[in-house]
């Protein structure tokens, strides 16, 4: 089993570079916006505890199964103390059952993010950001608000990679990543 984790900040890629991973390797992805859209659209509103359980539910389940790995995409602020719990929590998890872990973390500066926030694919599965001003604003309050991209050194895992993806594809990435970890 294998755990690919894919950090990045607002917009970076995260969803389709899991994607274009995902076609290369068989990977399972485990995109945020999978348990994020279903409860807005249920319960009109945000609910991060609700979330955060049904996340747990799919974690538990597929850490304890047969099948070859999971890529899953996370906002990871490194200046906030439960993100450090959080992947640390669900790393573990996988690691009990004997699960190779891979960190991969996206940068790219915010005019390319801002750019990519409004791109079709992501409009596609992702519909709370259709709003492209809310959207938008969202991520430059979330750029003011958090460190999403970590200093160097900073990431204490070895199986650890960082990619510029400014001007790369995401299958070009997605490559990367594949090559570099032998997935």
């Amino acid at each position: 089993m294998k755990l690919v984790w894919i950090i990045g900040d607002t917009a970076v890629g995260k969803m389709t570079v899991g994607q274009e991973l995902m076609n290369l390797t068989g990977l399972r992805l485990f995109h945020n916006h999978m348990m994020i859209e279903p409860v807005l659209e249920i319960f009109g509103e945000f609910r991060g505890s609700t979330i955060a359980r049904l996340k747990d539910i799919v974690f538990e389940e597929f850490a304890a199964s047969d099948q070859y790995g999971m890529i899953h995409t996370f906002l990871w602020a490194f200046d906030c103390p439960s993100d450090w719990e959080y992947v640390n929590r669900i790393s573990s998890l996988f690691a009990e059952h004997g699960a190779e872990l891979y960190y991969v973390e996206l940068v790219a500066p915010q005019e390319v993010r801002l750019a990519r926030n409004a791109t079709e694919n992501r409009l596609l599965h992702k519909a709370s950001k259709r709003d492209i001003e809310q959207s938008n604003q969202r991520l430059l309050n979330d750029d003011a608000r958090y460190r999403c991209v970590s200093l160097d050194g900073e990431i204490p895992f070895p199986n650890y990679l960082k990619i510029d993806n400014t001007h790369l594809p995401a299958a070009d990435a997605a490559r990367m990543i594949a090559e570099h970890f032998h997935l």
